[in-house]
Order: structure tokens, then C-alpha cells, then sequence
């Protein structure tokens, strides 16, 4: 039941920006009332994809599948409510945000944070390989044959030599040595040098670790098709000069889809995101104040990385709190244009770009190569 005064504030997507907005809210808005959905029970680490798909000892489940729900009992069972379902539509002028399972929540403010997934997540034709989560509560079975493909192809083909590409490329040629496995593993990219987005010495650095790994580089050359032949259970793989790879497994890991199936068109831009202003305010085509914000991935916001999500979390609930409580100065977001990344090449080493250098590889190591920073993940579902 809802008390007099209270304000209903739904939350789409247990996700690294809706988790930190739920805590705030309830911690600082004592007449907020906190509805998070989301379509499973647990909060899937996605920074540490890499190795727990090329590395299935390296990480129980529970550390990379944390319960949302039990980091939420701390708070009075009146001021919150979780509900595993998947959200389908939102009804602006009611107000009212509808499930899968028939459920119709009112809501005083919403907040999108729905995140994205990619193509290897959700793919239909062949094995998923989850970097992100499915949005269905399948991901334990997901992550586990996912493993079990990587652990037995010998020959494989990953497209898009940005984060994900390098890191899934450097562990699994890494796992592979280490079980003295042969595999034979190629990364393709579609520019002229991995890792892009890093300064030169960056990418430099990154192309010698793999090399270092028996990793073959094809920089300059796009995947046009990649095309299963389920009889053979082999990928044929046509690059953009008409050059076919075969190969045993094929991995994309380019681009992001974003998960708006249940939001109103008028508040995607022309790429399926959702359109925000400074302060986080979702954008429709009429000009008026919406209670409705939207945060992570989800936004049209370019830089779609767990630290950007926190960041972008602290304004929504920053900004919610100074609506409900009728004091307080706007807060906004500015995502800058500085790079600041580390990008493990397995775990002996990496490379990536922190305030405009290019870190030590043994840096990289000791920060992010040792566990992917897999013992912050309760953190992000629970924070202190």
C-alpha cells in the first residue's frame, strides 16, 4: 500500500545505472517509493564477459550472477517492490507501465535504464555468446554453452577489434595455452588498426601482445557475411574482397542493440536510442516536462560504458530527488570527450589510455587483468 505523499517511482532495468538509482532514492528520499523491473533475478557482471566465457573456472556463477532482491532488504518492504517481468509498454499520459505478465504499474516518475545487448547475445543461428545480458532469464544456460562452444572450437573468427574483440581474443588464446589446447584464432578489423578509439601507441601495444599469442590480425577488412552451414557445423566467412575464412566458430562482438521494444518511438532517435537532454530528461515530440528520465546505455549519449552509466545514474536520481522534495539545483551530464579504458590482453598484461597515456602492461594487470574486476560486483547490486 501506498502512503498519502508517497511518490511511485518506477525503475526499468536492474542495470549498472537503475541499481545505483534504486539505492539513492531510497536512501535519500524517504517518501519515494522504488519499483525496479527487470526480466531476471540477478545482475549480470558484463565487464568480466570476456573471461568467464573463455575461462569457466576462472569464476564461480554467483560471483558474475549476483540476486538483485536480497541487496534490497535492508529497506522497508513498503518502500520497494521488485518485479521479475519484462516491461512492454509505457503509457505516458496514464502513466502506467505494462508487463509481459499483465501487470499495469502507475508511476509518478520512470527511468529508463533498460541498457543494451549485442548481436552474439541474442543470436538465432547459431550458439549466443553472451556479452551482455538477454533480457530473459536464461543466462546461466547462455554463459554455460557458451563456454563449452569456445572450449571446443579450434578454429575461430572474431569480428570487430574494439574492447570485447581484444579482450575475448587475448583469453581465450590464453586459456587455450595454458590447457595445451591448439586452437587458431583470427581478429578482424574493420579499421586500420585495433583498438581505434586508444592513441597509436595503444593499438600498437595491443596488436604486440596478441601477436605474442599466436592472435592473427586482419586490420582493414570487414565481415560482410558470415554464413553457418549446419551440416558441416562450420562458418563460412566473407570478408568485404571477397575473401572466404573457414572457420569452426564465428564471434561478432561490433555494435550494440539497444533494448527499447516497449518505448514510445517518439522518444527514440534515428538509431533506436533514447533521445535525453542535459539533465537526463527523456525527449518526446511535444514540448513538454516529462517525468520520465533515462540513463546507461540505453540513452543517446555515445560513450556506453559502466562508469558513464554511474555517472549519468548520480544526475537521474540527483534530479528526481530535487523534484520529490521541491528544493535542490538541477544537476546535469557531460560526457566529455576524454578516453579512459583498460583493456586486458589475457591476464599477464594489456594496454588502454588513462588522462592521455598509454598505461604500463603491468599496470593494466594489476587494475583490471587479475579478476576483471569480478570483486566488485556485489557493489554494483548492494553498494555500502
Amino acid at each position: 500500500m501506498v502512503s498519502s505523499g508517497s511518490s511511485n517511482v518506477v525503475i526499468i532495468g536492474a542495470s549498472f545505472a537503475g541499481l545505483p538509482i534504486a539505492h539513492t532514492l531510497l536512501k535519500e528520499v524517504p517518501s519515494a517509493r522504488i519499483i525496479l523491473i527487470n526480466p531476471t533475478p540477478t545482475f549480470y557482471f558484463a565487464i568480466a564477459a570476456p573471461r568467464i566465457l573463455a575461462k569457466p573456472h576462472s569464476f564461480a556463477p554467483v560471483q558474475y550472477l549476483v540476486p538483485i532482491a536480497a541487496a534490497f532488504e535492508r529497506y522497508p518492504s513498503d518502500r520497494f517492490d521488485f518485479i521479475q517481468d519484462v516491461a512492454t509498454s509505457i503509457d505516458v499520459q496514464a502513466k502506467i507501465v505494462t508487463t509481459d505478465g499483465g501487470a499495469s504499474i502507475a508511476f509518478d516518475y520512470l527511468v529508463i535504464a533498460s541498457g543494451s545487448t549485442t548481436a552474439s547475445t541474442i543470436a538465432s543461428d547459431s550458439t549466443p555468446i553472451p556479452f551482455k545480458p538477454s533480457n530473459r532469464d536464461n543466462m546461466q544456460h547462455l554463459i554455460h554453452d557458451a563456454q563449452q562452444t569456445i572450449i571446443s572450437a579450434k578454429n575461430i573468427v572474431i569480428a570487430g577489434a574494439g574492447p570485447i574483440g581484444v579482450e575475448l581474443a587475448g583469453e581465450i588464446a590464453e586459456a587455450a595455452q595454458e590447457s595445451n589446447r591448439p586452437v587458431s584464432i583470427t581478429l578482424i578489423s574493420a579499421t586500420e588498426r585495433v583498438l581505434p578509439m586508444l592513441k597509436e601507441t595503444g593499438s600498437t601495444a595491443a596488436e604486440r601482445l596478441l601477436s605474442g599469442k599466436q592472435i592473427k590480425i586482419r586490420t582493414s577488412r570487414r565481415v560482410n557475411k558470415a554464413i553457418p552451414a549446419k551440416e558441416t557445423k562450420m562458418w563460412d566467412i566473407i570478408l568485404d574482397n571477397g575473401e572466404v575464412i573457414k572457420t569452426d566458430l564465428y564471434i561478432p562482438t561490433t555494435g550494440v542493440l539497444p533494448n527499447n521494444s516497449f518505448i514510445p518511438q517518439e522518444f527514440l532517435d534515428t538509431k533506436g536510442w533514447v533521445k535525453v537532454d542535459k539533465q537526463l530528461r527523456v525527449q518526446g515530440l511535444r514540448a513538454q516536462t516529462l517525468p520520465i528520465f533515462a540513463a546507461g546505455d540505453i540513452t543517446n549519449n555515445s560513450m556506453r560504458l559502466s562508469f558513464k552509466a554511474e555517472e549519468q545514474a548520480t544526475v537521474v536520481a540527483a534530479n528526481i530527488k530535487r523534484e520529490i522534495l521541491g528544493h535542490g539545483k538541477p544537476h546535469t551530464y557531460d560526457q566529455g570527450n576524454s578516453v579512459l579504458m583498460l583493456v586486458p590482453v589475457g591476464a599477464s598484461g594489456g594496454t588502454g589510455q588513462l588522462f592521455g597515456c598509454t598505461p604500463w602492461s603491468p599496470l593494466v594487470r594489476m587494475i583490471k587483468g587479475k579478476d576483471f574486476f569480478i570483486s566488485k560486483a556485489p557493489s554494483y547490486v548492494n553498494p555500502k
